[in-house]
C-alpha cells in the first residue's frame, strides 16, 4: 500500500468482504433466473445478456476480494448455500416467479445499484478500490438495462394479468428495498464509515437512504409508468 493511501480501518475489510458475498449471491440468483428464462423460451438476446451478468458478478467478487485483502482481511467470504438461489412456489406458474424475482432483483435492486456505486466512487481514491468500483459501475448500467428489457418481455408474454400481478406485488418489493437502504434500517447502525473509509469506497448509511429516495423519484417512477405500472402512493412514494 502506498504511503499516500489512508490506512484502512477494520470497517473497510469487513465491508468489502461483505460485497464479495453479495456478488456471489447475485451471480447465483442470475444464473438460476436465466435457467428459468431458458425454460420459458425467452429471447436469445435476454439469455445471452443474463449469462454475461453472471460472469460480471463473479468478476466483481474477485475485485472486491482484492480490495478486502489489500485492507488486511484474511477471512474467507461466508457463503450460505441455502441463500444462493431463487425460491420457487409450487402453486405459481414459472413465468410469474420469474417476473416477481426478476423485477425485484433487477428493476429495483440493480437500478438503485447504479447511483449507489457511482456515489461510492466519488470519494474513492485508493487505486485497488477505485479499479473495482470503475468496473462495477460500468457493468451495473448494463445490469439495470437488462432488468427493464426483461420487464418488457414479461409483460408481453404475460399480458394484462401479468401487469396486474406485478402492480399488486410492487408495494411489498418497495418495502423490502426501503428496509435494505432506508433510514429506519440504517440509521441505528454503529461504527459508521468516516472520511478515510470513503477513500476506500465506503459511505455512511444516511447516504444510502438519500440515494434510494432520489432513485425512486428519478428512475423507478418514470420507468414503471412507461409500462403502465404505478409506484406513486406506494410505501410512502409521492
Amino acid at each position: 500500500m502506498s504511503s499516500e493511501e489512508p490506512a484502512p480501518s477494520p470497517r473497510v475489510a469487513r465491508e468489502w468482504l461483505r460485497r464479495v458475498e453479495a456478488e456471489y449471491g447475485s451471480a447465483a440468483i442470475t444464473q438460476e433466473l436465466v435457467l428459468w428464462l431458458i425454460r420459458l423460451g425467452a429471447p436469445p438476446d435476454l439469455l445471452t445478456d443474463g449469462l454475461r451478468i453472471v460472469e460480471d458478478e463473479l468478476a466483481h467478487a474477485s475485485l472486491s476480494h482484492a480490495v478486502a485483502t489489500a485492507a488486511g482481511s484474511e477471512e474467507r467470504p461466508a457463503l450460505v448455500q441455502e441463500r444462493l438461489g431463487l425460491p420457487r412456489r409450487a402453486d405459481r406458474p414459472l413465468l410469474v416467479d420469474a417476473a416477481l424475482h426478476g423485477v425485484e432483483v433487477f428493476c429495483l435492486g440493480e437500478t438503485v445499484a447504479v447511483p449507489l456505486f457511482v456515489t461510492m466512487r466519488q470519494a474513492c481514491t485508493v487505486p485497488v478500490a477505485r479499479e473495482a468500483l470503475d468496473r462495477i459501475v460500468r457493468d451495473e448500467v448494463r445490469h439495470r438495462d437488462f432488468g427493464w428489457a426483461l420487464l418488457d418481455w414479461l409483460l408481453e408474454a404475460g399480458g394484462e394479468p401479468m401487469r396486474e400481478r406485478l402492480q399488486g406485488a410492487l408495494p411489498g418489493m418497495l418495502q423490502r428495498v426501503r428496509r435494505s437502504y432506508g433510514p429506519s434500517e440504517l440509521d441505528g447502525r454503529h461504527d459508521e464509515p468516516d472520511e478515510q473509509d470513503g477513500r476506500w469506497g465506503l459511505m455512511p448509511s444516511a447516504r444510502y437512504a438519500e440515494v434510494l429516495e432520489r432513485c425512486i423519484e428519478r428512475d423507478y417512477a418514470p420507468r414503471f409508468e412507461r409500462v403502465g405500472l404505478r409506484i406513486s402512493g406506494l410505501g410512502g412514494v409521492e
